[in-house]
């Protein structure tokens, strides 16, 4: 399988796992504290991701030091920062609404690898950039607030955007010497270490719930958190921040029509021309990958 393939397989899987994620996480976000089922999450993702990383690294050792203190920025920038903000939006927003706003994240990791890394803005992707931002503005609709949405939950979801870019950014300065497994394992790890003190300081609940809703929780580990992500670096290792990104673009075709089959929420007029709009911009994007990798002019 060419390049190109793979990471458009490996984006479609992200899109199609992530896509699920809102409606799951409302369920489970109903009964369950935003700190525990983030925590729970994400210690079963790593768990679940452990023998692939310590395969991966076999014959190599631990990470170096330098490495390891930088995953540990880079899960702390994914975790208690970003996926907190990202439940609490999910609880304080229509899943189809939480869907389309989480989905931003890849203007701004376009804007922020700019200016960090060698990934350039260039006449494509600054043109994806302003329709994911008019289809951003369309989907908030801040002249008109739809019903089951909350400011709470709208600045919620934007914050939990910006961060997530910054962690895909960040991942992909190292994920090449430490390996999308290993690395994407000892992130989840050393987040939940975060997470762990920070529920502990709080007094905020770790497994009150948990045996009432665990085909929830294991769902939102396993498949959405541990696979999920699992793809996800491996649509960036083999292209770049922005491409891999790329799946938060096809995610809300998928994540709205399971809000209504599941959830029975509505989706308006706006959402769906959103959600169009990031589809076009997906593939404005992806039509400037094909020629890099093929080398087709």
């Amino acid at each position: 399988m060419d390049v190109l393939k793979k990471v458009v397989l490996f984006v479609c899987l992200t899109a199609f796992l992530f896509g699920t994620m809102e409606v799951a996480l409302k369920i489970g976000g109903a009964e369950l504290d935003s700190l525990q089922l983030t925590f729970l999450r994400f210690l079963i993702g790593a768990i679940m991701l452990l023998p692939f990383a310590i395969h991966e690294r076999r014959g190599r050792g631990l990470p170096s030091a330098k490495d390891m203190a930088w995953i540990f920025l880079t899960g702390t920038m994914g975790l208690p920062v970003s996926m907190v903000c990202f439940q609490i939006g999910v609880e304080n927003c229509n899943a189809a609404t939480a869907a389309s706003l989480i989905c931003m994240n890849p203007l701004f990791t376009m804007v922020i690898a700019h200016i960090f890394t060698s990934e350039k803005m260039n006449r494509r992707k600054t043109l994806a950039f302003f329709i994911g931002l008019a289809a951003m503005i369309l989907m908030i609709r801040p002249w008109d607030i739809q019903d089951g949405n909350t400011i709470k939950g709208i600045v919620s979801m934007i914050v939990a955007a910006i961060t997530f870019a910054a962690y895909t950014v960040m991942g992909r300065q190292s994920i090449e010497r430490v390996g999308t497994f290993c690395q994407t394992c000892l992130g989840f790890f050393m987040g939940c270490a975060v997470l762990l003190v920070e529920i502990l300081v709080m007094r905020r609940p770790l497994l009150e719930g948990v045996s009432e809703n665990i085909l929830v929780v294991l769902f939102v580990g396993i498949f959405v958190t541990g696979l999920g992500y699992a793809f996800y670096f491996l649509a960036i290792r083999y292209s770049d921040a922005s491409t891999g990104s790329i799946a938060f673009f096809i995610k809300p075709a998928i994540a709205p029509v399971l809000a209504v089959l599941i959830l029975g929420e509505s989706v308006y007029w706006n959402t769906i021309i959103g959600i169009a709009m990031l589809i076009t911009a997906s593939f404005i994007t992806l039509g400037k990958k094909e020629k890099e990798v093929t080398g087709i002019e």
